[in-house]
């Protein structure tokens, strides 16, 4: 039996211009954090906007728990807590009367949303418009992870966190891991996804450029070049996009 609880199969959406993604494929093992890695506009949230069933692929196909992105996005969504890379909330809610509707509509729990709440440091009193972007961020957060969903799909999660709240969430993730939660984690930070993921896909420009198992790359000689210290992902990203753009 596979392992495999998401799935992207040859996945293409053209936009025109070269915009989009095209003939993408990867899997996400249960139980793993598995970074999404790219430069803004290289396809990471148009992949995932196909995994939630926000898209129609023009060819290919994405599953999770085996079931088809696209034909059966309520029944994915069952699974998967999610944080948009744009968040857009009412302005006419409260903080906390928003959290209780999303619970009462997807069977959060209340009390772990008041722990994640004391975990990031933050009361989500006062209306939503007055929030500032790290609020809202740390808002979504607990969104995502009040109702106990087994797959958790963020998009740049720690966008606006500072530097304390950016390693209280790594340590969050890795929590989660332990109680046999799948993440997966869309990024442009090396440092955070060299920290918490157990596997890496790299995009460029619509197309998968690299895979890294960043267990097995601690101790690898790369062809190109070798880290003294240790494997880097920074390094190892920015000279693979040198090789992509020199063809």
């Amino acid at each position: 039996m596979s392992n495999h609880v998401i799935t992207v199969k040859n996945l293409t959406k053209d936009f025109g211009a070269g915009r989009g993604v095209f003939d993408v494929s990867f899997h996400v093992n249960k139980g793993e954090i598995f970074g999404f890695l790219g430069p803004n506009g290289a396809g990471k949230s148009t992949t995932i906007r196909h995994l939630l069933g926000f898209m129609k692929p023009q060819s290919g196909k994405c599953e999770i728990m085996g079931i088809d992105c696209w034909e059966n996005p309520s029944q994915v969504q069952e699974h998967i807590g999610y944080v948009a890379g744009e968040i857009a909330f009412p302005d006419s809610v409260s903080g906390w009367a928003f959290i209780r509707q999303i619970a009462a509509m997807r069977g959060g729990d209340i009390c772990r949303a008041e722990e994640l709440c004391d975990f990031f440091q933050f009361k989500p009193d006062g209306p939503l418009k007055h929030f500032s972007k790290g609020m809202k961020q740390k808002t979504a957060l607990v969104i995502a992870f009040m109702h106990d969903a087994g797959i958790i799909i963020l998009d740049e999660p720690t966008s606006g966190l500072d530097p304390l709240m950016q390693a209280k969430f790594c340590d969050l993730i890795s929590k989660e891991k332990e109680r046999g939660k799948t993440i997966f984690m869309s990024s442009h930070m090396f440092e955070e996804v060299e920290r918490t993921c157990d596997r890496v896909v790299i995009i460029k420009q619509g197309k998968i450029v690299s895979e890294v198992d960043l267990h097995d790359m601690e101790d690898k000689k790369l062809e190109k070049y070798m880290v003294p210290a240790r494997f880097s992902l920074e390094k190892y990203f920015m000279s693979l996009y040198e090789e992509v753009s020199d063809e």
